[in-house]
């Protein structure tokens, strides 16, 4: 890897539900989307709850990086809906890698190496 590379893990958030309670943030058990770099993809024609998202969206960033294996960040993957009557939660995984360049991601250069 280039000094002014590094890498992200993609990930994919999917609806999981553990119980047979009503789902009340309108979701359903497999609804997803996914993370590649900065960029949200969802599947044509489903929507995500903003509410479940705002909960989500502070999460991904850390989600994407390389952590520790004692982490929590390595281990743990179901959020709980923000919802605290819904049994919905949305498990983060991570897939494959991508690699990112500095110079792309920002306008900020990067100090000189000692």
């Amino acid at each position: 890897m280039q000094a002014d590379e590094f890498e992200l893990y993609d990930l994919r958030v999917e609806v999981v539900v553990h119980d047979d309670r009503k789902i009340q943030c309108n979701a359903r058990v497999g609804d997803y989307f996914e993370a590649h770099g900065e960029m949200l993809h969802f599947p044509p024609g489903q929507g995500f709850s903003m509410y479940s998202l705002a909960a989500l969206l502070p999460l991904l960033p850390a989600k994407q990086r390389v952590t520790q294996p004692a982490d929590w960040m390595s281990t743990d993957a179901e959020v709980a809906c923000p919802d605290p009557n819904c049994p919905t939660r949305f498990r983060i995984t991570r897939m494959g890698k991508r690699t990112f360049r500095h110079s792309e991601t920002t306008a900020v250069p990067l100090e000189p190496q000692a």
